[in-house]
């Protein structure tokens, strides 16, 4: 915890003395302060600080391998450590040794008997004073970006033009850096006449600012224009300083002198573009028509101009034939851009007509007041035509020709509103191909796309013309059934798609066995809107799946209520890999014969809401399922590690076992991150036992041989978890390297009043004595099973006769029992 929130919970405070006493009563009083890290001599001290950085070190003078000022030398010295605030702590008393700490770089001087409330509150303050100072500098830093991100020159001169500042630190502007231009004269920084001509304006100005254009060359390039503004400093009535900025208005200065030209390409445009473009005056008087206009109208430009809009463009409507009212009219009439009507034809003078489309839109002055109007038009038959095909190719999936989701949703909408009126009901049944991404994957995508087409086609034969089916997702369709009167009748459609899909499907030549899981949901029964019946529709898929696949399932409110809890849990599981707020609690393995302790499991707890645990049986199926188990499993690998290091160094070598899930060991960089795990933590390769299931070995038997060696060659063992509930197959045993085989707890439970679970657990563990592997039992929960595991030759068990699985501190104090215990 922090003693106060202004301290950063990422402090690190390392103790340095001789004495175990002295650290576990300063660990104690600082503990709220920080991160708490201990070294017992100078060397060890020297290393620490080198690893870990430590914002504070506490450090005892009087050591036997190396006193603290030698130590605090070394600190010093070093550009690494030299940041690090020193505390000396001492026995010594008087003046002179304390001027001897301070001299040799420590900032605070405490003696023994160290008074531990002024002993926090100095490394308080210490800590203070560093989180102030990052601040400034951090303060410091931002106004210098800032200053150099600004698209301005910015300089500062004295009365005499000398520069004092300047923001160009990379020299962008005049090829001259901030740090070369300081005390040049403004003629030596800038171009000679650029800088005459700031001085004269300057001198020339009676106010205490300027504002003009320039211009300058650089290197023989092109002209740069710029805008100067200088600022007078004035003290006591006097000029002391030129503030001056610098404004780059090149492009502002070129697009003006583009402005003309583009005038001109205006007009070549004009005559040059596919559209038809047609300008009048206030009158509606024509005054400019292109040469596209003039075929289409059939008027030449020479013949059009100043006759009435309307004569020279014949407009109808394309289905009725009445005349049209020219858009032009309204654009002046009502001073806005106006469509042109839907369906509008014009008919040239020769007969000729034209599906046409585009918009009118009022001429303005400089001040806004109208002075005629333009319109610009293109032919669109074959758009139209078109438009027709392009309607249906945005309604319909492309692979399958059915609807999709924009035009099932228009559908979804017209049934509902009419079984609001007529008290009928709607069904929606989201039918999902099972295991489809497997068949995608096995046999190529061509032939996923064939096998989509084929069911597409098979539940379209099953349905009646009222009905909709559409392809909603890669595997997924939705089938809508309006107009239903009794639920039986969607229960029998249900059951009609699934049957027919069950019948095998030929692919290339070969058939193949399909199934389909169907969820849903009817209107109004499990909802009042579309969003809602297609989302219910969802859950009763998922829940499909979740009993089996290749059947049909209704929506429940029981299963939207386990399926919001399950998206908390995954929201909640989430935040808590991204804090990396995930807890290792340790369960130990103990020798059975005398019960002394032989290593210990790592095993991933999540705090939940509101205090206490989330059950692993909730959180792990989860992580696996979505794939988080990979980030999880190696923030409990990290940390666990690190406190396996921690133990070696307070108490004693204590093994280490961390469970691998399959989602881990199939990663492409798995060993590499177990080894980084290692070097991060300097935790010794041999004190490392990794758990793997049968499941993981044989998603990939190649590979995970390969992976098992490598393990084995860097000295980490493996241990074969959860034993006898998979495969189970000796042949493949014999494939892998392995150091450990751990029997199941659904065995060891029930051995002594099951005969087949002790005839299990009986040939496990003469399995492993015959390959001369390592053997633990989980779940021993009775001296019975102790004695029985004894008699068969089981060396090693744990359980909760033993321990439960502890909290690092209450597996700590355990520890240290257990070390007492031995002594």
């Amino acid at each position: 915890m922090l003693l106060s929130n202004r301290i950063d919970d990422t402090t690190r405070i390392l103790l340095v003395d001789d004495e175990p006493a002295n650290l576990m009563m300063l660990e104690e009083a600082l503990g709220e302060l920080g991160t708490i890290y201990c070294a017992s001599n100078g060397n060890e001290a020297l290393s620490m600080a080198m690893e870990l950085s430590p914002d504070i070190v506490l450090l005892d003078i009087d050591m036997p391998d190396m006193s603290g000022l030698e130590v605090c030398q070394r600190l010093k010295n070093d550009a690494r450590t030299v940041n690090i605030s020193i505390i000396f702590v001492t026995s010594y008393q008087g003046d002179e040794i304390e001027v001897t700490s301070l001299a040799n770089g420590g900032v605070d001087f405490i003696t023994k008997p160290i008074n531990f409330n002024t002993c926090r509150l100095r490394v308080k303050n210490q800590l203070l004073i560093q989180q102030h100072a990052k601040s400034l500098k951090q303060a410091k830093e931002e106004l210098h970006r800032l200053v150099t991100q600004v698209p301005v020159q910015i300089t500062y001169w004295d009365a005499n033009w000398v520069n004092q500042f300047c923001n160009d630190y990379s020299g962008t502007w005049f090829g001259i850096t901030a740090a070369d231009m300081s005390a040049q004269s403004i003629s030596e920084a800038f171009p000679v006449p650029l800088g005459e001509e700031i001085i004269r304006f300057t001198e020339q100005s009676d106010g205490l600012a300027v504002q003009f254009d320039s211009s300058y060359c650089k290197n023989g390039q092109a002209p740069k224009y710029v805008q100067i503004s200088v600022s007078k400093s004035i003290q006591e009535d006097e000029v002391v300083g030129y503030l001056l900025t610098m404004v780059d208005i090149t492009s502002i200065k070129l697009a003006k002198a583009e402005l003309f030209n583009e005038k001109e390409r205006l007009r070549i445009t004009l005559n040059s573009i596919g559209d038809a473009v047609i300008a009048t005056d206030i009158e509606g008087t024509i005054t400019f028509i292109n040469p596209i206009a003039e075929r289409m109208t059939g008027w030449h430009a020479r013949d059009a101009i100043g006759i009435p809009v309307e004569e020279v463009m014949n407009l109808m409507d394309a289905s009725t034939h009445q005349k049209s009212l020219n858009p032009i009219r309204l654009a002046l009439e009502e001073a806005r851009i106006v469509g042109m009507a839907m369906n509008c034809q014009l008919v040239s003078q020769a007969g000729d007509a034209y599906r046409v489309e585009d918009s009118a839109a009022p001429i303005r002055d400089s001040g806004g007041n109208i002075t005629g109007a333009i319109i610009v038009f293109h032919d669109v038959s074959e758009a139209i035509a078109m438009s027709v095909k392009m309607s249906h190719l945005a309604n319909h999936d492309q692979l399958t020709d059915l609807p999709n989701r924009i035009l099932l949703h228009d559908r979804l909408e017209y049934a509902c509103k009419l079984a609001s009126y007529t008290s009928k009901k709607v069904a929606t049944l989201l039918i999902d191909i099972d295991h489809f991404k497997f068949i995608n994957d096995t046999l190529g995508h061509s032939f996923g796309d064939r096998l989509i087409k084929q069911v597409a086609g098979r539940i379209s034969q099953t349905i009646g013309p009222n009905c909709t089916l559409a392809r909603v997702g890669g595997d997924e369709f939705l089938l809508l059934v309006p107009n239903v009167i009794q639920l039986e009748d969607i229960q029998a459609i249900a059951c009609n798609v699934t049957n027919v899909i069950s019948r095998p499907f030929t692919l290339g030549g070969n058939e193949y066995n399909v199934s389909v899981s169907v969820g849903v949901s009817v209107f109004p029964d499990d909802a009042k809107d579309q969003e809602t019946i297609m989302r219910h529709a969802d859950v009763a898929m998922y829940r499909a799946k979740k009993e089996g696949r290749n059947r049909y399932c209704f929506f429940s409110d029981e299963l939207e209520h386990q399926l919001m809890q399950r998206h908390h849990l995954e929201k909640q599981l989430r935040e808590t890999i991204a804090t990396r707020s995930i807890e290792v609690f340790y369960q130990p393995k103990i020798r059975l014969a005398d019960g002394a302790l032989v290593g210990v499991e790592a095993l991933a707890r999540m705090p939940a809401e509101g205090g206490g645990y989330v059950s692993p049986l909730e959180f792990i199926p989860l992580a696996e399922e979505t794939n988080l188990i990979v980030p999880l499993g190696q923030q409990i690998l990290e940390k666990a590690c690190c406190h396996a290091v921690r133990w070696k160094e307070l108490y004693r070598e204590v093994p280490l076992s961390v469970n691998v899930a399959s989602a881990q060991f199939s990663e492409s960089d798995f060993v590499q991150t177990v080894v980084e795990a290692l070097e991060g933590s300097s935790l010794p390769a041999h004190l490392l036992e990794l758990e793997v299931t049968e499941t993981a070995l044989m998603d990939d038997t190649e590979k995970a041989q390969s992976i098992l060696s490598i393990l084995s060659d860097k000295g980490i063992k493996v241990a074969l978890d959860d034993f006898g509930t998979g495969y189970s197959s000796l042949s493949y045993l014999k494939k892998f390297k392995m150091d450990v085989l751990k029997i199941d707890q659904s065995f060891v439970r029930d051995m002594l009043t099951d005969n087949s679970d002790y005839d299990i657990v009986k040939t496990v563990v003469s399995l492993a004595e015959s390959m001369a592997l390592d053997l633990v039992a989980e779940g021993i929960e009775t001296e019975g099973h102790v004695q029985a595991l004894v008699a068969l030759g089981c060396p090693v068990g744990q359980g909760y006769l033993f321990s439960k699985p502890l909290p690092l501190d209450e597996f700590e104090k355990y520890l240290q029992k257990k070390l007492e215990e031995s002594l």
